[in-house]
């Protein structure tokens, strides 16, 4: 059964933290062959905010919402593949953005999901780029 969860980084127990950076390392860096410093330093922000997905004593999708001044930044959005297409990470984007109401929120997604983001009522916000080798584009919500 699915459970859902939130919590700034400094709150989070160590082996909770650690299945959460597990399944980004999985999906980021093995999956997607993509050898890149997947810890940026970001996470321990005090302002970071892990939202995560568990089923059972796995983690089923995560993401994190950043503070970029007046602005938030979800990132990390990943999905265990054995939880895909069926709308953990949607309601984890659900989660995050509600406690983004009355900010901007960016992203940069992948440029095959920019549909996805867009169901969210992003909208891209800039040319594509490439980040470690794979296809991005800037994407915003605005209030």
């Amino acid at each position: 059964m699915l459970e859902y969860h939130s919590a700034p980084t400094a709150d989070l127990p160590a082996l909770t933290l650690y299945a959460i950076l597990r399944l980004r390392v999985d999906v980021f860096v093995v999956e997607q062959e993509c050898a890149y410093p997947e810890l940026d330093g970001r996470d321990v922000e005090p302002t970071a905010i892990q939202f995560w997905a568990t089923d059972g004593t796995e983690v089923a999708a995560t993401l994190r919402l950043l503070t970029d001044g007046p602005d938030r930044r979800i990132g990390r959005v990943a999905t265990a593949v054995s939880a895909r297409g069926k709308g953990v990470a949607a309601e984890l984007m659900r989660r995050a953005l509600e406690l983004c109401e009355g900010h901007t929120v960016r992203l940069d997604a992948q440029a095959h999901l920019a549909g996805w983001y867009a169901r969210f009522g992003f909208a891209t916000d800039g040319p594509e780029f490439l980040e470690d080798g794979i296809p991005h584009v800037p994407m915003i919500r605005t209030v």
